[in-house]
């Protein structure tokens, strides 16, 4: 949570001090992975990799519930990258510099590990599908408010709404794909979940931006909180298994 206000705070100063901090904790981590000695080779499975890497497409295409979850988050964060216009909306918008930049791009962390101390104390056990679902439209709308708001206060209370709704939604679909999934098969469904949505994150930030130059930011983060609402009514509406998908603790 205090990184991106760290960072911000940095940017004040210069960014070469602020690249260069990053670089060196990247350097610290690079350092931590070379220290590890635990064997984490896994247990060979039968087939070819291609093989592998098919049945894991396969299985994830003809399994409703959890392409309907993977898809769901990945279009979400395709349209819905308002983090990516926060530079210009700290400068040219609510005019608040680097250090406020750095306030605002902590809102969706601070957001989001609230949100997950409240799911850790009062976790979800049922109507995960309707959960998911209200997530990501609670996404839209803090994104469409933030588009609009003039007022720091409102936007970083806006970007704090849009993290804890987010978090949600990867509570609900993390769960639900380790649930719906044999032991077997685990391990690549989950390489092709972290594929796509980890794509849709780099991929939105530029639609954003690309929108941003015909757009403007404001337009921007408007198409975005709604392509979000768009999607969540058609997803709801293509995958009523993911709609109705009740517990998730035992499916």
């Amino acid at each position: 949570m205090i990184g991106p206000w760290i960072g911000g705070a940095l940017c004040a100063i210069s960014t070469s001090v602020a690249y260069g901090g990053a670089a060196a904790l990247y350097g610290i981590a690079v350092l931590g992975l070379l220290s590890m000695r635990t064997n984490t080779r896994p247990e060979r499975q039968p087939g070819s990799h291609l093989e592998q890497i098919r049945e894991g497409i396969a299985y994830v295409w003809n399994n409703k519930i959890v392409l309907g979850a993977i898809s769901l988050d990945l279009f979400a964060v395709l349209l819905g990258g308002a983090t990516a216009l926060l530079p210009v909306f700290a400068s040219d918008i609510l005019h608040v510099g680097a250090d406020g930049f750095g306030v605002l791009r902590s809102g969706p962390a601070i957001g989001a590990a609230a949100m997950s101390l409240a799911l850790s104390r009062w976790p979800l056990h049922r109507r995960a599908g309707h959960w998911m679902f209200a997530g990501v439209a609670a996404f839209g709308v803090a994104t469409l408010v933030f588009a609009v708001s003039r007022s720091m206060i409102v936007s970083v209370i806006t970007l704090a709404a849009l993290g804890a709704a987010d978090m949600i939604s990867v509570y609900v679909r993390r769960t639900l794909v380790q649930i719906v999934t044999p032991d077997a098969m685990r391990g690549r469904v989950s390489a092709v979940s972290g594929l796509f949505i980890g794509a849709s994150a780099e991929l939105g930030d530029f639609e954003t931006g690309a929108v941003a130059q015909l757009l403007g930011p404001v337009g921007a983060a408007i198409v975005g909180g709604i392509g979000s609402l768009v999607v969540t009514a058609a997803w709801s509406r293509m995958f009523p298994s993911l709609r109705k998908a009740d517990r998730l603790d035992v499916m």
